[in-house]
């Protein structure tokens, strides 16, 4: 037996506890605690994406939204894109609104300095090999803010680009398979 100091045994036993901790904390089951595999349905292979109809006077969110989503699921789910008469599941939506909301402005100017840009959608996720409905929302919604104010002078292009990509991030978690 190899002899450790006092001063060692602290450190030694925290990487004990550590090492046993990382052993027994995962699961093959990711309904019953920790597991590395994937929260998206196995079952479902394939996944179509129609552009995404908008019912706003913002015109062209549709198509930044819809390839904002096709890149988060290419990213983060191992689902494969293909069309809808050869999916296993589609996911179609609409944006329903869009509003602009001042947060702050100068009190010397009047003019603004920060603004929030909100979009709502709603979207239908459903099994075309069944045709029941996995997951539907409606009044799904993200924001962002940019500052118009003269020096930054970020368009409102900035604020819509980052509420989109909240939202096409936030949309595909939802399309986790249940816990």
């Amino acid at each position: 037996m190899i002899p450790v100091p006092r001063k060692a045994f602290p450190a030694l036993l925290g990487v004990a506890i550590a090492a046993s901790a990382m052993l027994t904390g995962c699961s093959t089951d990711p309904t019953k605690g920790y597991s590395f595999q994937s929260t998206f349905d196995a079952d479902t292979r394939t996944i179509a994406v129609p552009i995404f109809d908008n019912s706003t006077m913002s015109r062209g969110l549709e198509v930044d939204l819809t390839e904002a989503i096709i890149k988060q699921i290419q990213r983060r789910t191992p689902w494969k894109l293909t069309d809808a008469d050869r999916a296993d599941t589609t996911l179609t939506g609409a944006i329903t609104t869009t509003r602009l909301s001042v947060l702050s402005d100068s009190p010397q100017t009047g003019l603004v300095q920060e603004q929030v840009v909100q979009i709502t959608i709603r979207f239908d996720f459903r099994d075309n090999r069944t045709g029941d409905t996995i997951v539907a929302r409606d009044g799904f919604a993200a924001s962002a803010t940019f500052i118009p104010q003269r020096g930054v002078a970020e368009r409102l292009e900035h604020g819509q680009r980052s509420a989109i990509d909240e939202l096409a991030h936030d949309l595909v978690s939802e399309l986790r398979a249940g816990w």
